[in-house]
């Protein structure tokens, strides 16, 4: 993704994150357990998280270049989609199988901010 990609899709992740992070503090309050709104509450954080560090990283482009960060938006938006999205299914249906996939999304996550570092580290500046 370039920057300007990476930035569109950080936003809309974040404004998914806070209608999320709503629905789950007013709409779902009185329909899931308390077990499954700390559930809810964990993939919405976590997608806020990285939806910032994909603008972080869209802002860091022009400084440091290179594929490691293309590389690293990417990896945040494959471990928002399956790490919270995972979360998200697992709340809403009960369904615990959801849960062994979710180490996935966050091995994405942490592969992605190694690659921050490792672009921060080569620098093209």
């Amino acid at each position: 993704m370039n920057a300007r990609t990476l930035v569109i899709v950080g936003a809309l992740n974040m404004f998914v994150a806070v209608c999320c992070g709503a629905f789950g503090a007013h709409g779902l309050k009185k329909m899931l357990s308390d077990e499954m709104l700390v559930i809810w509450h964990t993939a919405v954080t976590y997608q806020v998280m990285h939806a910032l560090g994909m603008i972080a990283v869209a802002l860091l482009m022009p400084k440091f270049g290179g594929a490691a960060l293309n590389w690293s938006g990417n990896l945040m938006l494959a471990g928002i989609v399956i790490f919270s999205g995972s979360l998200y299914l697992l709340a809403l249906t009960g369904t615990r199988v959801l849960g062994a996939i979710t180490p996935i999304g966050g091995v994405a996550f942490l592969a992605a901010w190694l690659l921050v570092a490792w672009a921060a580290y080569k620098g093209v500046n």
